[in-house]
């Protein structure tokens, strides 16, 4: 690691990613953050084209194991090993447990899940040799909370919650630390495709700003900045750990503004 990293924590230079599904949204925002920080940077994705140079773009789809592997070789190749590893590829789900069938429950569930078991499986002998290994899972409000038409995608979720402790509890006397960040809703691209599908997009978009207390979804960027930090030597000790970034949704209770 540079000096320049050693005297700030936050900087990742000399480190190398991989972050999946990061060609766009907070996947996007997070490669490129991490990029600019200093580190050397590989997108895993289905489709990389939206990764721009400094970049390293993979295809990958995390829902074949011999298409990770490819992918994870790939970038070690062009990289020279792996020291983060942002497990962030992820596909949503509406409706209740009457609304989605079996062959969704196993779609979401092979993406959401068992895409962070294969890609890490694959990181993990490079991870070994690392010594700032990091984990970080993007997790989500709904592992925590109860929100209405999410039942497929809360269970995924909770399952990405339960799988962080676990493979934190079975890392850190390896030196690898495990993580995750728990988004409210955000601005991203698959948020913007559920409010254009809306009767009434602005109606919808206005009540999910309302549900967040700091009254507007999250950005991009504040994801990423939190992976960020997860990722950085400035968290050296933080492992097990789940960070929300969702406008205080997990834990505040306000009174209505009337009643103020």
């Amino acid at each position: 690691m540079t000096e320049t990293a050693m005297d700030d924590p936050n900087r990742l230079d000399g480190l190398r990613a991989l972050v999946t599904g990061g060609a766009s949204g907070i996947g996007l925002a997070t490669a490129r953050l991490l990029a600019a920080r200093g580190a050397d940077v590989a997108v895993l994705d289905l489709d990389p084209s939206g990764a721009p140079a400094p970049l390293f773009g993979i295809k990958t789809d995390v829902s074949d194991d011999a298409s990770v592997r490819e992918g994870v070789a790939a970038a070690v190749d062009r990289l020279g090993g792996v020291d983060i590893l942002v497990n962030n590829a992820g596909i949503g789900a509406a409706g209740t447990v009457e609304d989605n069938d079996d062959a969704q429950w196993h779609r979401v569930l092979d993406v959401n899940v068992l895409g962070m078991v294969r890609t890490t499986r694959a990181a993990l002998p490079h991870l070994r040799r690392s010594a700032n290994a990091a984990v970080v899972n993007t997790c989500s409000i709904a592992a925590t909370a109860g929100l209405p038409q999410r039942a497929l995608y809360s269970a995924s979720k909770g399952a990405v919650l339960s799988l962080t402790l676990a493979m934190a509890a079975d890392h850190v006397r390896e030196g690898i630390r495990v993580n995750c960040v728990n988004p409210g809703t955000a601005d991203t691209p698959w948020v913007g495709r559920l409010l254009d599908a809306a009767d009434d997009p602005e109606a919808e978009r206005a009540a999910l700003n309302a549900r967040q207390p700091m009254g507007r979804l999250v950005s991009a960027g504040e994801v990423a900045a939190a992976i960020a930090y997860l990722a950085s030597p400035a968290a050296a000790s933080v492992t097990g750990t789940s960070l929300a970034v969702d406008g205080g949704m997990q834990g505040l209770r306000l009174r209505p503004a009337e009643a103020r």
